[in-house]
């Protein structure tokens, strides 16, 4: 689990190569976890929801979430090409996730596949 999550942001720019299931899953499952955490803590801590503006300290919490949602999303894209290459497939597969319902399904079940002998290593 922890070694999984130290690839995921060791590769954050990596698009070529594979990645596992576990090495998807885990930082995927850890990623939202921690967000959650996070943003109900931050929230706690400020009294009201972290979109509403009120001072210069909300504003700054408010952009450091946008900056880091940015980051984490740019990691979960990668990793996700990674593990589509990991399945044989083309990194374009993504765009499937673009069809509502049946895009979001199929891109699941890509997800979940097991890995083949592949030639993005």
């Amino acid at each position: 689990m922890i070694s999984s999550y130290k690839k995921f942001w060791n590769n954050i720019f990596n698009f070529s190569s594979t990645s596992s299931r576990s090495d998807y899953w885990w930082p995927v499952i850890i990623n939202y976890i921690l967000s959650g955490l996070i943003i109900s803590i931050i929230q706690k801590m400020m009294g009201h929801p972290i979109e509403d503006i009120y001072n210069l300290t909300d504003l700054t919490a408010n952009w450091a979430l946008y900056i880091i949602s940015i980051i984490v999303w740019i990691g979960t894209f990668t990793v996700k090409v990674r593990r589509l290459h990991d399945t044989d497939r083309s990194g374009w597969w993504l765009l499937i996730d673009l069809i509502p319902v049946i895009g979001t399904i199929w891109f699941f079940i890509l997800m979940i596949l097991p890995s083949k002998r592949s030639r993005w290593n």
